[in-house]
């Protein structure tokens, strides 16, 4: 018994929290400010447990399994839902289903853990079908918007069509091998067609998770009609959470086939990175940039994947926590003005820093990271992306993803423009966020600067690795 509660310990908190939401749903008459402070302080217990008394193992026949790396990711996507809590804080407070809300996040989350833990197929499939249905829901929470509602029903059917292509995959392959365990198909791929074909199937069921061009046009719709907190979890929890169990499964799984994904990697990395720097060039909503921008940034991710290599596996979780800080901050200042002011354009944010000079030096931060630009850490990530990718000497590959890097200067440096350049005769008026908000904006712009700068961080990563 205790082997089981310290190797699914995650979950189990995870589970625990859950519990305890639905009776507060069912049981209480707390005010939401009460609330959310309560379940702030659990998401803060969850992240913070998941440093202590982890244990490796696999579990239930190898369909479970656990290492310190995989903690460590789970412990990203914790962190991540915290600061999702306590950035959003302002539109949390008046909606009347806050509660609901967090048992749909959690739910989600949760069958993220699962996700990273799969040792088979079928797993898989369940764990990827727990973390995305409860988002479609979340989606549609914006309940007096009819764009919300199209939103989710745009994901749903996005994610129906992906999850049909994945089970026709996993068909295939248990046809062509006899099983779906992990540990046992490497030795059974010889890269025969019909084995081929079903990669092609598993790989474009990931690819419409990540966003990846031609897969990616359900992102921007959905990113712009759902409420800012589920866009924000949509660009960072779902998709960190997939690229670390993408790149896990293909050099474990598909290593046999590394000549084949590399090939598919490399041109649909391209084709990302440049269809998503061009339609974030001409975004005008926030929302809508931020998902093109997101969809850029996958591009990049597939970079570090390409290499096949302890470096590339290292330098993509390094990448994805800087994500989760640069992004969110991004996302939390939108949230705000948005929240305070309903302005979500990116012309209202004209003379922003007139009156709001912390959001836009928060903002800027973030987008400085984002587009990679020294000392922020989004330049550090992206660094070792390419150093990785580098590693198979393609250098016209690596050539082209530097030039992408400078196309997306452009967009993000437009930005800043407008807040601290530009002039307003009526600017957004002075916007005082509350303490949750302000603690989240600090805590992310301090990661934007400081896991870069040290560099021990990154050094953990390869250790566990």
């Amino acid at each position: 018994m205790n082997e089981y509660l310290t190797i699914m310990k995650s979950e189990l908190v995870l589970t625990a929290i859950l519990f305890l939401l639905l009776f507060v749903k069912l049981g209480s008459r707390w005010k939401n400010e009460s609330t959310l402070l309560m379940i702030q302080l659990l998401l803060l217990l969850n992240f913070l447990s998941g440093f202590f008394f982890n244990q490796n193992g696999s579990l239930f026949g190898g369909m479970f399994h656990t290492s310190a790396l995989i903690v460590f990711q789970k412990n990203i996507l914790s962190l991540a839902v915290y600061l999702i809590s306590l950035l959003f804080a302002d539109w949390l407070k008046k909606h009347e289903h806050l509660t609901e809300f967090f048992i749909l996040m959690l739910s989600a989350l949760l069958g993220m853990f699962f996700l990273l833990s799969s040792g088979n197929l079928l797993m898989f499939f369940l764990s990827l079908e727990l973390a995305t249905i409860p988002v479609a829901a979340m989606a549609n929470f914006d309940l007096d918007k009819k764009i919300s509602s199209e939103s989710a029903m745009k994901m749903i059917l996005s994610s129906a069509f992906s999850s049909g292509i994945l089970l026709f995959g996993i068909s295939l392959i248990y046809g062509a091998t006899g099983t779906i365990s992990f540990a046992e198909l490497p030795a059974l791929l010889n890269g025969s067609p019909l084995q081929i074909l079903a990669f092609v199937f598993l790989f474009t069921a990931f690819a419409f998770k990540l966003s990846i061009v031609p897969f990616h046009f359900w992102t921007a719709d959905v990113y712009e009609g759902a409420p800012m907190a589920t866009t924000a979890f949509l660009s960072v929890v779902s998709k960190g959470s997939v690229a670390f169990i993408f790149i896990s499964t293909l050099y474990t799984v598909f290593k046999p086939m590394d000549a084949i994904w590399y090939n598919m990697l490399m041109i649909l990395s391209i084709a990302t990175m440049i269809m998503g720097n061009l339609f974030a060039l001409r975004q005008q909503s926030i929302k809508r940039f931020l998902a093109f921008s997101s969809i850029a940034q996958v591009g990049f991710i597939l970079v570090g994947i390409s290499s096949n290599s302890p470096e590339g596996l290292s330098s993509v979780i390094y990448f994805v926590l800087i994500y989760v800080f640069s992004n969110l901050a991004a996302f939390g200042v939108a949230a705000v003005i948005s929240s305070r002011t309903g302005k979500e354009r990116i012309d209202d944010y004209k003379g922003l820093y007139q009156t709001n000079p912390f959001l836009c030096w928060v903002m800027a931060l973030a987008l400085f990271s984002l587009a990679g630009i020294p000392p922020t850490a989004g330049f550090f990530g992206k660094l070792f992306l390419l150093t990785a990718g580098a590693s198979r000497a393609n250098y016209l590959f690596i050539g082209i993803a530097a030039l992408n890097m400078i196309v997306s200067l452009y967009y993000y440096l437009r930005v800043i423009r407008s807040m601290f350049m530009e002039k307003n005769e009526t600017p957004i008026g002075k916007i005082k966020p509350d303490m949750s908000t302000t603690l989240g904006l600090i805590i992310c712009s301090a990661g934007v600067v400081l896991v870069g700068l040290l560099s021990w961080i990154y050094d953990y990563i390869v250790k566990l690795v």
